[in-house]
């Protein structure tokens, strides 16, 4: 399972940075390690490069990828042991912790359940397209309810490019009304995607219920829901997912840990 370092760290070459120059560059490098990370470049035991060296990779200062070390350190995606180097958290010990939201999200499968409303399909719609930023105004969508307990919580309409929602069009969880599945979207997608997903952009307002969504989740029509919009993109820098989720704000709680930047 262990191969040598050297070689690793050959897969990892100075790319031209793929999001928006207003990133800073440890935030580009962080991103660039995050994705090597989540392709398991660096398998258990294998350390990552060196401060030294990638400084000397990318000319950039020890100070940058200092900064960028500290990010996936706080994310739970890499242990940094004294003497000998850093390393990737095994994988296992990622799953709920590496990006906060995004896996504990690909971990609702564990004691929640899906529930189809509406099966995967094609259709029109600008917004969602302008969203995703799509040349074309089709997307392939599918809504379905988050259970706990037989309880429903949540109604997510997920909304993808016509290229990634092929690739869930042979999946029988989302073929039919009613389909129960234990995993998620963003779960199935992770599987089948040439790039793993590697982090998502999520905005909370208030919204109030549609009759639809308000018998689906046995509410009156006008109650104050709670709108979890998340946009989910690959470690390549390509958006593949929209998803709008409606909460009962009874049945969802939200807590991040805050920390202080170093100086």
């Amino acid at each position: 399972m262990v191969e040598q370092n050297q070689q690793n760290q050959q897969t990892m070459q100075p790319q031209q940075p793929q999001q928006p120059q207003r990133d800073s560059i440890y935030l580009r490098l962080a991103r660039e390690l995050r994705a090597a990370i989540l392709r398991q470049d660096f398998p258990e035991g294998v350390r990552l490069p060196t401060e030294a060296e990638l400084a000397q990779r990318f000319g950039i200062s020890r100070q940058t990828v200092r900064r960028a070390f500290q990010d996936l350190v706080a994310e739970g995606l890499v242990h940094r042991v004294p003497g000998r180097g850093t390393f990737a958290t095994p994988r296992e010990e990622q799953y709920l912790r590496q990006f906060g939201s995004v896996d504990d999200l690909m971990g609702l499968s564990i004691d929640t359940r899906m529930d189809v409303v509406t099966p995967l399909h094609r259709r029109v719609d600008v917004d969602a397209a302008g969203r995703l930023g799509l040349h074309t105004d089709q997307v392939h969508t599918v809504a379905f309810l988050r259970l706990h307990e037989d309880t429903a919580f949540c109604h997510t309409s997920v909304f993808l490019p016509p290229e990634v929602g092929r690739l869930l069009e042979s999946v029988p969880e989302l073929a039919k009304p009613g389909t129960a599945g234990a995993t998620a979207v963003i779960g199935l997608l992770d599987e089948r995607l040439p790039e793993p997903i590697a982090e998502a952009e999520q905005s909370i307002s208030v919204a109030a219920a549609g009759a639809g969504i308000a018998v689906h989740l046995g509410c009156e029509p006008g109650r104050a829901l709670l709108r979890i919009d998340r946009v989910y993109q690959s470690a390549a820098g390509q958006l593949v997912e929209l998803a709008v989720s409606h909460f009962l704000p009874e049945h969802y709680s939200y807590r991040v840990r805050l920390r202080r930047s170093g100086r």
